[in-house]
């Protein structure tokens, strides 16, 4: 579809006078371009009735001279998004015409109104409404894009075989394919009430994977009981196996700088990171229209002040205090506990492969309060998210996917009664599994996931069900496990006499709603 158009006899003229005013761009093309832009920012929409209003008798503009052939899919997207139609609309063409010859019409009519005022005064105006509008948009909580992320990070290309268990009878070991054809995604759900030996399986299951993929394909074990020094260090010899740093929050901040997703060098990009930022921490702190305001400013002054570095959560914290002055409020009080009291985040890390490049074990204690505790989890969540949806899908190679991350949640059933993160999860949850990430989840009963109007086990394409305490819902054990009734029959049945360490599941190597033994760490070690 060829897009060349000729404004009215009128508007000939005009082109040529208008463009006398821009300042050191005499080429006529640029000021269609901006009557087009100017045209649509107004909000006019006009119907075929429409297409004769003006006459075709004026400037003559081919479309390679109009848009330049990097910058005509911009255009053609802002019609087809004013208009909600495809891009192969036939009526493309006319509403261009259009909406150049009314901007033409109005930019004209706008200055001959205001002599003193100049093109420059105009960019000015409405570029800075442009850029208020972007801003004052509702939050996405899709990744945010960063064309200026350099990041080397490993992924292990190849299949992943993961011992899970034995057969009870015949001992037989059972492996499972984590990466390969059989499963859609690589997400694993796994439900057992406390004592089942649910995170003696992570750990086996992680030791598995470091094992595996030469340290390739690293993790982050959120942990939202809170280690004891007493568990610390029985946990001592996995942490030492699998290469993996311990931080027990707040003794230690965690090597992780959570703004570091955001732009330093695209403007726009660099807006709407500032605005995820600042979206997450009102979602989850309770902060007012207000203080979201001065958490913003406060948000873009570090990042001028940091001369294209990302700055850290302790500079945005002093610019907050500094605007505050001696007046305290949830904003001072939350920051002041994030970056002061508690500093649960490095203030001089900056380069993010040190963090997503090793294993961390992060314990989040209960003794923590919990605005800060959902905080600093989700400012790690939407981190780990953006980072890897930038870095691209990860590779498919003879059907098995190219891994690199996994994130396990111990406790998960924590962030599922916290009904402000159920919708960054599900994001999480759909949107990840092509980035060869997978998400572990680990929760101490099945009702947990089904959160009303969207169930985490059915985005988790594999499923573990140890002993749980409410073993009769048969409903939702099938849903879990995603059997039919014939199947959820056995379930009940083995489910029934099923022991700690034991587990059914839905893995395709093994009898669906089978019994088998799940491999614990401190056996297998």
């Amino acid at each position: 579809m060829q897009i060349n158009i000729t404004t009215s006899k009128a508007n000939k003229e005009v082109v040529s006078e208008l463009t006398k005013k821009l300042p050191t761009i005499p080429r006529e093309n640029v000021i269609a371009r901006i009557a087009l832009g100017f045209s649509l920012s107004l909000g006019r929409k006009f119907v075929p009735q429409d297409f004769n209003k003006y006459d075709s008798q004026g400037k003559e503009y081919k479309e390679n001279v109009l848009f330049e052939a990097d910058m005509r899919d911009y255009y053609v997207a802002l019609i087809c998004q004013h208009y909600g139609i495809s891009k192969n609309d036939d009526y493309i063409p006319k509403y261009i015409k259009l909406h150049i010859d009314d901007g033409l019409e109005r930019l004209d009519y706008l200055f001959k109104s205001n002599p003193q005022y100049t093109f420059l005064d105009f960019l000015i105006e409405y570029l800075g409404k442009g850029i208020d509008a972007i801003e004052d948009a509702p939050v996405s909580l899709d990744a945010v894009k960063n064309n200026n992320l350099h990041l080397d990070k490993t992924e292990f290309c190849g299949l992943i075989e993961i011992k899970i268990g034995y057969n009870p009878m015949t001992k037989e070991e059972i492996k499972f394919c984590l990466n390969g054809p059989l499963y859609n995604n690589q997400h694993i759900a796994v439900a057992g009430k406390s004592g089942s030996g649910k995170t003696e399986f992570a750990k086996e299951f992680l030791r598995q994977l470091v094992v595996r993929t030469q340290g390739q394909v690293n993790f982050l074990f959120l942990d939202f009981k809170g280690i004891s020094v007493e568990d610390q260090e029985k946990m001592k010899d996995f942490f030492e196996v699998t290469q993996t740093k311990c931080i027990n929050a707040p003794t230690e901040p965690f090597p992780l700088n959570p703004l570091t997703f955001i732009d330093t060098i695209n403007e726009k990009n660099r807006s709407v990171g500032i605005n995820k930022f600042v979206d997450i921490i009102a979602k989850y702190s309770n902060i007012g229209k207000v203080q979201q305001q001065t958490l913003k400013d406060a948000t873009k002054e570090a990042f001028i002040q940091s001369n294209g570095q990302v700055p850290s959560l302790k500079q945005i914290s002093d610019i907050v205090f500094e605007k505050m002055g001696d007046k305290r409020d949830s904003l001072t009080e939350l920051f002041d506990r994030l970056s002061n009291d508690y500093e649960l985040f490095s203030n001089t890390e900056k380069d993010p492969g040190k963090f997503l490049n090793k294993n961390y074990y992060l314990s989040l204690s209960g003794d923590l309060d919990s605005t800060v505790r959902f905080t600093s989890v989700f400012l790690i969540i939407n981190y780990i998210f953006n980072i890897f949806t930038n870095l691209g899908s990860s590779n498919v190679v003879e059907g098995y996917r190219s891994m690199r991350y996994v994130l396990v949640i111990d406790e998960a059933h924590d962030l599922f009664r916290e009904k402000k993160s159920l919708e960054i999860l599900e994001v999480l949850l759909r949107k990840i599994r092509s980035y060869g990430v997978s998400v572990f989840l680990l929760s101490q009963g099945i009702a947990e996931y089904n959160q009303g109007n969207f169930d985490f086990s059915q985005e988790c394409e594999t499923a573990f069900l140890l002993p749980i305490n409410d073993m009769a819902n048969t409903k939702a054990t099938n849903k879990f496990l995603g059997l039919s009734d014939k199947e959820g029959d056995k379930a009940k049945r083995n489910l029934e006499s099923l022991k700690n360490g034991q587990a059914i599941s839905n893995i395709k190597e093994y009898t669906k709603a089978g019994v088998f033994d799940v491999v614990q760490y401190w056996k297998e070690k």
